[in-house]
């Protein structure tokens, strides 16, 4: 998900039919040739990066203050380096409490998903909370979990 000024840009830019192309390797000549017939004159006006909403720094579901409920966020990431996953629970009052870890087995991004999710159920298990208000961007496991999808890699189904 890109962060920071990527994100403005991407932000910025959605109100433009642009479709992403993988270019070929250009040679630096080709490149030269194309600035010498494409010259920036006098008319030339650089896209603005002002962005409106600099204070937002997320979007989620909005929860009537009458009915006090704990929050869980969720996430796991694959890369080179490993697996890591997280978690944080958010209480009806505010507080925070995060949770990470890096698993030492290899998998997959759906199955990191998977255990960050359980991490964090676990964690609210210990807490002893009742009602929780779980959010993640796995869109797999949340339909999974909602039924509307099955699970078909055998290694996701004993998560199920």
């Amino acid at each position: 998900m890109p962060t920071g000024r990527l994100a403005k840009w991407q932000i910025l830019l959605t109100e433009f039919d642009i479709v992403y192309v993988i270019r070929t390797t250009m040679k630096a000549q080709a490149l030269a040739d194309n600035l010498v017939e494409n010259p920036v004159d006098d008319e030339y006006m650089p896209l603005s990066t002002y962005f409106p909403d600099e204070e937002v720094n997320s979007i989620e579901e909005v929860v009537p203050n009458d009915h006090p409920v704990w929050k869980m966020y969720f996430d796991g990431a694959v890369n080179i380096k490993g697996v890591g996953i997280g978690a944080i629970l958010i209480s009806h009052i505010g507080h925070h409490y995060p949770t990470m870890a890096r698993l030492w087995f290899f998998c997959t991004n759906n199955t990191a998903e998977y255990e960050a999710c359980i991490m964090g159920l676990k964690m609210a298990i210990d807490l002893d909370v009742h009602e929780l208000l779980v959010m993640g961007d796995s869109d797999l496991l949340i339909r999974q979990v909602q039924g509307e999808w099955e699970a078909q890699d055998i290694k996701i189904i004993s998560y199920r």
